[in-house]
């Protein structure tokens, strides 16, 4: 399948979106070229599904383009180049998976002898031989996933769009399905998925954007923006085995360690040459902290993540003062 090489699967500009009342996306802009996995992440509330909904033309957007495989979303053309997995499973539960593959073959505009070639390929490419004859409703949550992914990929669209694929699936279902959407990259779909799991994020994107104050920014490689924020630094985790009283607090925060997990995990960045595992626990030892646990490591799209939510909520705060 080899896509035009001037055109993008998803092309964004200028996006302005209301909500009822509110402006929830202010000026996107947004690209996705074929083979590309892009990864949208955000707080919840921040308007990753209000985007969804907008690529697919299920909202008017105030202003602004979007373009699937160089085609305007309003046109029928473009929305038969999109394969939607909700969070929701959509699957006929009652239905064997091959009979859910050729209902959705069929409801993608495709005919009877191209829905059994297009079953043909997608039961390879999601490997799905084993589960063809298997009521969708027996099925574990990760192969209903699976399915579910098959049936958005019938048509071979230019964009697969995933909102959250891997909630509540365990982790060989996840590692599974992490190889299935890098299998779909490779045959050129480009691939926007939103998402919580920032290590999966971290593994599988080649971009990934934070959508936060109705503006996707910054946008890039997962480890080139993390690179940017922190350099050399390393990551000094503090794992509580209970919440600090009002006086350990105060220490830990004139230490420059910042709490998340409700008081019980703490943290703060630190060059190499500035760490001593061994002074750390002392020092908290003489104010009565025993950690539980005390790691370095490398800063992740975790830590870029609550870094640009706690930014953003001092700006909120100073706006509104």
């Amino acid at each position: 399948m080899t896509r035009a090489p001037v055109l993008a699967a998803l092309s964004i500009s200028g996006l302005h979106t209301r909500y009822g009342v509110h402006d929830v996306l202010r000026g996107i802009d947004l690209k996705i070229a074929f083979g590309d996995i892009y990864g949208l992440l955000g707080p919840n509330g921040a308007g990753k599904t209000t985007l969804i909904r907008t690529i697919c033309n299920r909202i008017t957007p105030l202003r602004g383009t979007i373009q699937i495989e160089g085609i305007p979303n309003t046109e029928r053309a473009a929305m038969r180049q999109i394969g939607l997995v909700p969070q929701e499973i959509a699957l006929y539960g009652h239905l064997t998976v091959k009979e859910n593959l050729e209902v959705f073959g069929r409801l993608s505009g495709l005919s009877h002898r191209e829905t059994a070639a297009a079953l043909e390929w997608v039961r390879h490419a999601a490997r799905l031989d084993e589960r063809l004859d298997q009521r969708v409703d027996i099925l574990s949550g990760g192969w209903k996933r699976r399915v579910n992914i098959a049936a958005a990929i019938l048509h071979r669209p230019a964009l697969l769009i995933l909102d959250e694929p891997t909630v509540g699936v365990d982790v060989d279902a996840r590692n599974g399905l992490h190889e299935l959407i890098m299998e779909l990259s490779r045959a050129e779909m480009g691939i926007l998925i939103t998402t919580h799991d920032m290590e999966q994020a971290e593994s599988i994107c080649s971009t990934v954007g934070f959508l936060r104050g109705g503006k996707v920014s910054p946008q890039g490689h997962p480890r080139e923006l993390v690179a940017g924020l922190y350099h050399d630094y390393k990551e000094i985790i503090i794992e509580m085995r209970q919440v600090p009283t009002p006086s350990q607090e105060k220490l830990l925060l004139e230490a420059g360690l910042l709490a998340t997990n409700n008081n019980l995990s703490w943290s703060k960045f630190e060059h190499p040459d500035n760490i001593s595992d061994e002074h750390l626990a002392y020092e908290l030892a003489q104010h009565g902290i025993h950690p539980r646990e005390i790691r370095l490591r490398e800063p992740g799209l975790d830590s870029l993540f609550i870094h640009l939510s706690r930014e953003h909520d001092q700006a909120t705060k100073e706006n509104a003062a």
